[in-house]
């Protein structure tokens, strides 16, 4: 199987994910989009030395895996791209910043170590955070979500446009893909004399494909916009995962939850 049916196959299990029979994707997606923000506003606001208060905010993705019943695992592989990129911010930071911070079994933890440790815990909590927000809930509502907060209309658009035809996007790519190796038999990969006709004639068939699905949507009504969907009611218990999950992310904010807990201990 290749790269890019392998994204194919990981988009369908994602938008399949999102529409379980599940209590949390049943929730308003409005509600679930508000936490998502205020947990990740709660993460970034977090000093940058601040590393014990960050490891405390884990445990709402942690919680959130296991109530909505979602493997860890999986979401570790199919961020594994993503992940290494987040972790390497501040990757200099040890040696910029030497300055002595703290010790720790008997190590001696500078502060640019902290900062770095600090960023990548950002990093990681913020990406797991959306992620789950893309799997206990479709693309559709998210958009929904996005127009009940008034984000322009043309951002959501685009957003929409862009997740809907990626698909057909990594189609093309993958029968473009499977033609060159059919006629170069043995060939590992695209030789680097055949990229540009390659990219070019993706291109030529894309403009075509887009003007033919643009023509469809005229025909269909569009006008620039979709049309608004049906905005579902807010029920007791949306109100009771809000009032909930907002009170015990700013708790773990305000309180350093692992320090006290090593307090107790010492």
């Amino acid at each position: 199987m290749s790269r890019i049916t392998g994204a194919l196959r990981e988009m369908q299990t994602i938008e399949e994910t999102s529409s379980r029979d599940q209590w949390v994707n049943a929730l308003h997606p409005l509600v679930k989009f508000c936490v998502t923000i205020f947990y990740l506003v709660s993460v970034i606001s977090c000093g940058r030395y601040d590393l014990t208060r960050v490891l405390g905010l884990a445990l709402y993705p942690f919680f959130l895996f296991e109530m909505a019943e979602l493997s860890f695992r999986d979401a570790l592989v199919r961020l594994r791209i993503v992940l290494p990129l987040v972790c390497i911010v501040g990757i200099f930071n040890p040696i910029l910043d030497r300055q002595p911070a703290a010790e720790f079994l008997g190590f001696t933890l500078t502060t640019g170590l902290l900062s770095m440790l600090t960023l990548m815990a950002k990093g990681v909590l913020t990406v797991l955070s959306s992620y789950l927000l893309a799997a206990t809930t479709p693309v559709k509502g998210i958009c929904t979500a996005m127009r009940m907060v008034h984000i322009p209309r043309m951002i959501v658009t685009e957003f929409m446009l862009i997740w809907r035809y990626l698909s057909l996007f990594l189609g093309e790519a993958e029968k473009t893909s499977q033609a060159y190796s059919l006629r170069a038999p043995g060939q590992k990969g695209i030789a680097i004399s055949s990229w540009g006709s390659l990219l070019g004639s993706m291109l030529l068939r894309s403009m075509d494909r887009a003007s033919e699905v643009y023509e469809a949507m005229c025909l269909r009504g569009f006008t620039g916009d979709f049309p608004s969907v049906r905005e579902e009611k807010i029920h007791r218990r949306d109100m009771t995962y809000l009032a909930a999950m907002g009170a015990g992310i700013l708790f773990l904010r305000l309180v350093p939850v692992l320090s006290l807990i090593g307090g107790i201990f010492v």
